[in-house]
């Protein structure tokens, strides 16, 4: 292990594993007790766990439930220990981790404030300082006053983020508690991180919520199966995530491009997308003005017979996310039975009516409509299929956010 001390907020693990200890039948464990010889087997939830974390970073962690996300984070605070490897943070660590770890159920949530901030490291005089901002944060009114088994989820999770961001650390920890607020409540704690995140704060963030993924993290790692499968930029890993989780639904055979411009991609060997253009007149762009007439082209072969396949597209902005998709299904239209060796062309058009920036579009092909504009079967995806550029339009009306909503203003004195 490095001996030198690590910056605020720097994390380094090395070979970290966790194990706990299985038994077959519930008298083997007194049987090890009374030296009888090991009578359990070891379960992995996490293996060869190698991470760096430079301070200031923000990186979400992604995967499905039962991956070693939680437990992770877990070793990372302290709550429990490795089996094996190596944990070093550096400065000040807050975590937020299970609703109501550390609250007292008896206790009054400002009697928690005294307890569990004892226990995240924070003194006397620090507490008192901030007690008035902590409940003003939290707002649960006269709450604070009552035992914390009468909160709601939503309550003890307002006490608990309030609590765990009095003073800011070196190293915040968030799990999936936040996702149990109220919206209001959700935006003024990402409000409160990015505050954070502006002076320095280090964050490790898991969630379901890929949205919030993106908007929070300059960095993603994916666990599957207790190890780290992806590390890199969140719209990568994510990409991989999402078709690692269309694999799971499906067959269980796609073949998933794991690295490099198109991770994410993946095909079964039914079709193979063979070429994606962004039109604007007929001829291929790569820039045009905001509020122009758009068309994406795309071009399909099919490798084996289909009864009912779909063509779809997705207009993805810089950071990977979803703005607008759909498909030939969900807009009522059938391209009907197709004969293996047959190729087809698909266009989309629309007007742009987005803010100027880059963005990108992602394919992908299905077969077998479902009602509500479901579609039953994964074929293909295409990611990063093509690119294009929007710049502002000059002619139109100045507006911001995300799409053009073209409203109407009549004003009249009253």
């Amino acid at each position: 292990m490095n001996s030198r001390p690590l910056p605020p907020g720097a994390l380094r693990i090395q070979g970290l594993g966790k194990a706990y200890k299985r038994y077959a039948r519930k008298w083997d464990r007194a049987g090890e007790w009374l030296g009888l010889g090991v009578r359990h087997r070891l379960h992995w939830v996490l293996r060869d766990i190698d991470l760096q974390v430079d301070p200031g970073e923000a990186v979400g962690i992604i995967g499905v439930n039962g991956a070693g996300k939680s437990t992770l984070l877990k070793l990372i605070a302290g709550i429990t220990q490795p089996t094996t490897g190596t944990i070093e943070r550096g400065g000040r660590l807050s975590a937020l981790l299970e609703l109501g770890i550390g609250f007292h159920g008896e206790l009054t949530g400002r009697e928690n404030l005294w307890s569990a901030g004892a226990l995240a490291g924070l003194d006397g005089a620090t507490l008192s300082a901030c007690l008035s901002e902590i409940a003003a944060f939290a707002d649960i009114g006269d709450y604070l006053d009552q035992p914390v088994r009468t909160y709601s989820s939503g309550m003890q999770v307002r006490l608990a983020f309030a609590l765990a961001t009095a003073v800011r650390p070196d190293l915040l920890i968030v799990d999936e508690a936040l996702a149990v607020g109220d919206l209001f409540f959700q935006q003024r704690c990402f409000e409160r991180i990015r505050a954070f995140r502006a002076a320095g704060t280090t964050l490790l963030f898991v969630s379901h919520a890929m949205s919030t993924v993106y908007a929070l993290c300059d960095r993603a790692i994916l666990i599957e199966g207790g190890r780290i499968i992806q590390d890199g930029e969140p719209r990568r890993v994510i990409d991989v995530y999402n078709a690692s989780i269309a694999n799971r639904l499906g067959s269980g055979d796609l073949r998933i491009v794991t690295a490099g411009p198109g991770a994410g991609s993946y095909d079964r060997g039914d079709v193979r997308i063979e070429q994606v253009q962004v039109l604007h007149q007929g001829q291929p762009v790569q820039t045009l003005v905001s509020d122009s007439l758009l068309t994406v082209r795309i071009e399909v072969r099919f490798l084996r017979d289909l009864q009912d396949p779909h063509v779809g597209f997705q207009v993805r902005d810089r950071r990977g996310e979803a703005i607008y998709m759909t498909h030939t299904h969900g807009l009522g239209l059938r391209i009907g039975p197709v004969r293996a060796g047959e190729r087809i062309e698909v266009c989309f058009s629309f007007i742009a009516r987005l803010i100027p920036g880059d963005y990108s579009f992602t394919v992908g092909v299905a077969d077998g409509g479902l009602p509500g504009g479901h579609l039953e079967r994964s074929l293909t995806r295409f990611q990063e299929a093509a690119q294009f550029s929007l710049t502002r339009n000059l002619q139109a009306a100045h507006w911001d956010g995300i799409c053009n909503l073209e409203p109407s203003c009549q004003i009249q004195r009253l």
